[in-house]
């Protein structure tokens, strides 16, 4: 619903004026001056401010002025006496919508309000083509249209319509499954099935079970035949993610399944043919692993064949604001609401951000700037950094004198940080996590129960 703001110190008009937009179908509220005009729009931002020229605690220009550089999507229109032409078309050069002479006609009142809520449906309008647009000519939807990513665009439009395995690259966050969709919607295996799986996610014991299937008998429970993932995936493609967590024993059968193109069901002895094209993914250098012999090096250059990498955030800010607009977009258009304006300041002070969680953190960050912000303007306050993720990963330190400190507070809020920044570089891997940090998956459980970055009973 429309919301309309009067603004006027005559309690007759402001009656009026509420009692005419109610009866429009708008919601109408009204304020006798100008320091409750600007306690209001703290409040909640309105689509349209009618407001006199002047008031007794101020000028409506001057209300004006404020309205257009905080929140410069509201359309004002100025009510002015005879004889103050001049007043009304310096209002119209500050930026108000139109301006109406008093005493004034209803119905001209209500055309000139409907013209500017029309203009405001229309600008919305014009902000979602426009968002559509951008994602259009993208492979996948994918956001952003700087040089390092039209190099992952080409780079798509390239190898999809080929048969070789890709291992995309790149930081938690980035949005390597969104590369994997677009070759797969790119290439002639699009309108076969396309499967994900998290390698990290499915327990070492399962893993085997859940690639390639099993038979009857094979195990206590299994009950009937079943196929596995990649056989679900036949004619189609799968997306192994974070590739680097599949263990040893099970990197010589997943290579096998690569060179061979057939595969064996746990507890049978039948090999089947499977036509899948493999594409994998990790945010861990796989040079190193294979240096350090926690994977194959042969199934490393099959994996290997095409790499795509993409950058973090960081590398690519000019595509902040880009990000910035579809995901408002798409958390409004979630809440059934017109997208809030964002302002200037709020997109500077994202772009100053270093981001260690990439795009995804972005995301998390608009959506709860979306819900906090409700029908405001998007400000810096909404959006609520995490200060400790500075360039370098440093946290802040107290400097000690006379008064002493806290060592024992000091030290776990050291520790806290660097248990979250290892989460996120990990994607919240924590065995890859306890890696970073060179401590043992025990030593990690225990830090993460410790300060409630974990409840008992999760694994990883």
């Amino acid at each position: 619903m429309s919301e309309i703001l009067i603004v006027d110190d005559e309690a007759s008009m402001r009656e009026l004026l509420e009692i005419l937009f109610n009866r429009e179908g708008w919601q109408a509220r009204s304020v006798p001056g100008l320091q409750a005009a600007l306690k209001a729009l703290e409040e909640q931002v309105p689509d349209v401010v009618v407001c006199d020229m002047r008031l007794k605690d101020g000028s409506g220009m001057d209300l004006l002025r404020k309205i257009k550089s905080s929140s410069p999507q509201v359309e004002v229109i100025m009510i002015t006496a005879y004889g103050t032409d001049k007043s009304a078309l310096e209002a119209l050069s500050l930026g108000a919508y139109d301006y109406v002479h008093k005493p004034f006609e209803v119905d001209e009142m209500k055309v000139v309000v409907a013209r500017a809520l029309e203009r405001q449906r229309l600008l919305r309008e014009n902000l979602r083509m426009r968002l559509q647009l951008r994602g259009e000519y993208r492979p996948g939807g994918i956001i952003g249209s700087s040089p390092a990513m039209q190099q992952v665009y080409a780079l798509i439009e390239q190898v999809a319509p080929t048969r070789s395995s890709v291992l995309i690259t790149g930081e938690s966050g980035t949005g390597k499954e969104l590369v994997a969709r677009a070759v797969h919607q790119k290439s002639q295996r699009a309108a076969g099935p396309f499967v994900p799986i998290d390698c990290a996610s499915i327990p070492e014991t399962l893993l085997e079970s859940e690639l390639f299937g099993y038979s009857r008998g094979a195990f206590t429970g299994a009950t009937a035949d079943r196929q596995g993932l990649f056989e679900l995936a036949s004619g189609g493609t799968v997306f192994l993610d974070e590739v680097a967590e599949i263990p040893p024993p099970m990197q010589v059968k997943l290579l096998r399944v690569l060179q061979e193109r057939t595969l064996r069901r746990l507890g049978d002895n039948r090999d089947r043919q499977v036509d899948v094209r493999v594409l994998a993914a990790t945010n861990r250098n796989l040079e190193k692993e294979v240096k350090e012999g926690r994977f194959r090096e042969d199934l490393f250059f099959r994996l290997n064949v095409i790499r795509i990498h993409l950058p973090p955030l960081r590398e690519r800010k000019e595509d902040i604001e880009q990000l910035v607009l579809h995901f408002i977009e798409e958390f409004s258009r979630r809440e059934g609401r017109p997208p809030p304006p964002l302002l200037g300041s709020a997109l500077e002070k994202l772009k100053k951000y270093h981001f260690p969680g990439n795009v995804r953190e972005l995301q998390n960050l608009v959506e709860r700037a979306v819900a906090l912000a409700g029908s405001n303007p998007l400000g810096p306050e909404h959006f609520i950094l995490n200060q400790s993720s500075s360039r370098g990963g440093q946290t802040q330190l107290e400097e000690l004198d006379e008064k002493g400190v806290n060592l024992d507070e000091i030290m776990a809020r050291i520790e806290r940080h660097y248990l979250e920044r290892a989460l996120a570089l990990s994607g919240g891997v924590k065995t890859r996590a306890a890696e970073l940090l060179g401590i043992t998956f025990r030593s990690m459980r225990y830090r993460l129960l410790k300060h409630g970055l974990e409840k008992e009973g999760e694994g990883d």
